[in-house]
């Protein structure tokens, strides 16, 4: 038995309030609304991509830079400033993410050079990974566990998900109808609404409030950790533009391999660690982290996967294919909202693993897919299924993930969970992209509709099995409930 099967289970919560007061209404809607606009600014320009590319004089193989960039900050910073927010109160890290991400995104709608975008994106990378677990750290805070914190966290949940996929239909419409430029801009407004009336009705946690004696940030752990990410995140994008053998990309990867081992040496000796070892030896943190990893990934490589079929093998447009995806987020939607019901019954483990389930099943029909145009009735039905089952999971990995831990320590729980999702979203789509080159490859090269279906079809293979594979981890290892 390793060291995780020993760990305490956290005492039962008490009951939540039978609803929420109006004021947790608003304070819920403030937050949403900024969860909602940074997950549509992730794919907003995914569509865009080749337009920005010739009006900026991008080379074909510097466009994925633009959304590396924007990962290379959102996924190594995320838990870092979680854990700041924690020490210096959450509000003001919210805020203070929200005014970088404001200007960011107006500085990038006016970049009249590749330097000044690829600049923007890391800034908006950071503001993400500031305003993201801060957030998250406030919703957790503003509801008891129980019913009231896993409905805020399924709507949550719903509405990252459906501003992910929001996102590319956004980018295309508004690429097509006016300027790619438009996808930075509307950013804009809506980060200076929530920046005006989010002072006046979110409280600040109790660390940000003045006299309130803050321990020191553990500097060694911030920079283990923060490079290990950052490596970990640049090796996979390398090795998704160039393959696996690429000797820059696993150069990387062993980096950020032996930071992120030194992290937990370092984690140990602290005085003040960033996350506390006896955290990162829950159960609950541990495999309902590996479940979300699995989760984020795999549903976010196959928007990747799907474009790939629907523009190179069936011939459809950048905004056919944005639109095609709706349906994937009317499942997501659909999943957030119904998922505290199934917690309710089955459990967090039962509507974690359920939603994996679902996924997995609804990923492996997708196998099925040819070269004709019929085979889009069959995409729809399966990514609408997927995306319900893999908002289950995903609420289910958020519930797992900050229950038991004290408010104090929420920052910390929703900067590691934050952290996972965006190295989930970075993760996903390199890894796939590999696969698919390898085995395009393999076929003899070319862009023929046949050998990338084949490239796809393996990749779809593959993203099954890590769904089934994180299924049942978690069937095993969150054996017992947690809260």
């Amino acid at each position: 038995m390793t060291v995780l099967d020993q760990t305490p289970l956290p005492p039962a919560a008490p009951k939540a309030a039978a609803g929420m007061t109006g004021r947790q209404r608003v304070v819920l809607v403030v937050l949403l609304a900024a969860q909602f606009m940074l997950a549509v600014d992730f794919s907003i320009l995914n569509v865009a991509l080749p337009v920005i590319g010739r009006g900026l004089g991008f080379p074909l193989g510097g466009l994925q830079w633009i959304v590396t960039a924007f990962a290379l900050g959102a996924a190594g910073f995320s838990l870092l400033f979680g854990r700041v927010a924690d020490l210096f109160g959450r509000r003001r890290v919210f805020l203070l993410g929200l005014a970088v991400l404001a200007v960011s995104s107006l500085v990038g709608g006016l970049a009249t050079t590749p330097w000044v975008l690829l600049a923007a994106r890391v800034a908006q990378g950071l503001a993400t990974a500031a305003v993201t677990p801060a957030g998250l750290a406030l919703l957790t805070t503003a509801f008891p566990e129980g019913p009231l914190r896993e409905r805020a966290l399924g709507l949550n949940g719903a509405l990252i998900s459906a501003g992910f996929t929001s996102g590319a239909i956004l980018g295309g419409l508004l690429t097509d109808l006016l300027s790619w430029r438009w996808a930075f801009f509307v950013n804009v407004p809506v980060a200076l609404a929530v920046l005006l009336v989010a002072p006046r009705l979110v409280p600040e946690s109790a660390e940000g409030r003045a006299g309130t004696a803050r321990p020191r940030i553990d500097l060694p752990g911030a920079a283990t950790v923060t490079g290990g990410l950052l490596a970990l995140v640049y090796g996979l994008t390398l090795a998704g533009e160039h393959g696996w053998g690429d000797p820059a990309a696993l150069g990387a990867l062993a980096v950020g391999g032996l930071l992120l081992v030194a992290f937990w040496f370092v984690e140990r000796a602290a005085v003040h660690p960033l996350v506390p070892v006896r955290v990162l030896r829950r159960r609950t943190v541990v495999w309902g982290n590996l479940a979300g990893l699995i989760a984020f990934a795999t549903e976010t490589s196959l928007v990747f996967l799907m474009t790939l079929y629907l523009q190179r093998v069936l011939g459809y447009s950048a905004l056919a294919t944005g639109l095609a995806f709706g349906v994937l987020g009317a499942g997501t939607v659909l999943g957030g909202i119904h998922a505290p019901r199934v917690i309710r019954r089955l459990g967090t483990r039962g509507s974690l693993v359920t939603g994996l389930l679902v996924q997995a099943a609804a990923t492996a029909a997708l196998l099925l897919l040819g070269t004709g145009h019929g085979w889009l009735a069959l995409l729809l039905a399966a990514t609408f299924v997927g995306g319900v089952g893999n908002m289950l999971a995903i609420v289910g990995f958020m519930v797992t993930a900050t229950s038991g831990l004290p408010d104090h320590e929420q920052g910390l729980a929703t900067g590691v969970a934050t952290m996972t999702q965006q190295v989930g979203i970075a993760l996903g789509t390199p890894v796939m992209s590999a696969v698919v080159t390898a085995r395009m490859t393999a076929l003899g090269g070319g862009t023929a509709a046949g050998t990338v279906l084949g490239g796809v079809g393996l990749a779809l293979l593959v993203n099954t099995a890590l769904v089934v594979a994180g299924g049942l981890a978690s069937a095993v290892f969150l054996r017992r409930r947690s809260g």
